[in-house]
Parts: C-alpha cells; structure tokens; sequence
C-alpha cells in the first residue's frame, strides 16, 4: 500500500468504495457494462466532488461496445491511459465507445466546480472537452502523470485503484473552499435532481427566492445548461430506470414523470436517446 494512502488514512479523509445505483448509465444496446468501481469522495470534499468512477474493461479483438450516459449537469475530470480530460455537460446522449482493453478514472464533479477548475464559464466546454493540461485550475500534467503512476499496468489491483483516486482527490482538493455562488447552484441542482414534484422553473425560483432570469444567467455560467434541461434531465434518467424492467404502461409512466401525454414523453425520450421508451424497455437489462 502506497505512503499517499497511508497518510491520507491517518488524516482520516481516504475515499471509500461504494456501490451506488446508476440511473443516468444506460449500458450498450446488448446490456453489457464493464465492471466499474465506484468511491465516494473523503470528509470536507462534498461540495466538490459527488463521487469517482473507475471502469476497467477487456474486450474480445474486434468487439466494439457503445456505453450510453444520461450525463448529470456536471463536468468531469477524466485521466485515462490514452487521454486526459477536463469534460463538460453532454446536453444529448453521451456514448463513449470501447474496445481493446483499458482503464478510465473519473471525478464526477458537483455543479459548482467546474468552473473552479476550468476558471472561465462552463459553457465554453457544453458538449466538448478541454485537455486536462490545460485546465488552469488545477495541475493537469501533474496529476495524469500521478495517476498512471499509480494504476501503472494493474487497473485490476484495487489498492492501485484506491491509490489513483487519493492522488486525484488530493489534486482536487486544493479548488476548495467552495465559494457561495456555488454552493448555491450545488443547492439548486440537488433540490431539482431530489425532488420528483418539480417540474416547473418557477418552483425553483420560489424555493431559492431568485428571479427566473438571474437562474438562467447563472446556471449558464456555471452548468453551461438552462434550468429546464435540469428538470427534462431528471425526468429522463427516471423513466430510464423505470423501463429497465419493461415497458409497462407507458401513458402512466408519463404522468407519473410529469408529461402532459405520452406522446410528449416518447418524444423527448426519442430526442434525446435515439431510441422510443418501447424500443428502450425491449433491450437487455441485466441486474
């Protein structure tokens, strides 16, 4: 076991592996995910960090997998062994396709912190990608180089797992404190994503005593997102888990989310998967 881990031990803020249920991964259309181990971020690091991620995969020569992501309205810091990148909000469907073998590790950060570590409005990478390097806010060089080091050639190791998720926390962990302004839109963004009765803009302006043009400027700022994609968001994610176990009645599915008919349902599903609810429901989903 590493000195970092040890020390980070002793400080009593190491990450710890967890499990949690994933609403916004959508598999490939097979139902194949790689296997991913998941840490939650250490004590003080919560209006940073909401969680990391570590996919580790080994597929046959030639078999391509296209991993689908309903992304959450947050960027992320991604150090893989063939890139390094600071990634913004995918406004549609995020597919990553994989092959070979390899290993990403990830930090999905909270809503306020992407401009931390980018220092320009979040927007500018809505839909795209800045080099780590180059994401003034933190040592991007740095920190890939630390974790490759420490993953090295065993991503199946978990003490070498455990190890790359330190040392991306104790890079991250100098963007803190957070400032106000951010923890106000980390407040905004729990509140839409944790309450399935909001689905207007305006409950979110009466809730946080702001006008609704102030949100928009500021969610602009910091997500790169208007407040109603917030909401379309979590209502997707929710119907994705719900037709994981079949398509049931869809017209009751879309009330229950909040769509005026199902036709309004199938359609923002459409547009934003490629694919009907139905169509959906009928792939593989393994438990």
């Amino acid at each position: 076991m590493s000195v970092r881990i040890e020390r980070m031990r002793h400080m009593d803020v190491q990450p710890r592996a967890i499990d949690p249920v994933e609403h916004a991964h959508l598999r490939d259309a097979t139902g194949f995910s790689p296997p991913v181990h998941r840490f939650a971020p250490g004590p003080g690091m919560a209006d940073l960090v909401r969680r990391y991620w570590m996919p580790v995969w080994s597929l046959p020569d030639g078999a391509v997998s296209r991993q689908r992501v309903l992304q959450y309205p947050v960027c992320l810091v991604v150090v893989a062994d063939s890139y390094a990148r600071v990634v913004g909000v995918s406004t549609g469907l995020s597919v990553k396709e994989l092959s070979g073998t390899g290993w990403a590790l990830g930090a999905m950060l909270q809503p306020a912190a992407g401009e931390l570590v980018l220092r320009r409005p979040v927007t500018e990478v809505t839909d795209g990608f800045v080099e780590l390097a180059e994401a003034p806010g933190v040592d991007g060089t740095g920190l890939t180089e630390r974790v490759r080091a420490e993953v090295g050639d065993a991503p199946g190791d978990p003490h070498r797992r455990l190890a790359a998720v330190v040392g991306m926390e104790a890079e991250l962990s100098r963007l803190l404190p957070v400032d106000d302004e951010g923890r106000l839109v980390n407040a905004i963004v729990e509140y839409v994503e944790g309450d399935p009765d909001v689905r207007r803009v305006r409950q979110v302006c009466a809730k946080f005593d702001i006008a609704e043009r102030t949100l928009q400027r500021l969610l602009a700022r910091r997500l790169g997102l208007h407040p109603k994609w917030l909401i379309q968001r979590r209502r997707l994610q929710e119907a994705a888990a719900r037709l994981r176990t079949g398509p049931g009645d869809l017209a009751r599915v879309a009330a229950e989310l909040g769509y005026a008919d199902q036709a309004h349902f199938t359609r923002d599903f459409r547009t934003v998967t490629g694919l009907t609810p139905g169509d959906y429901a009928a792939e593989p989903h393994p438990t």
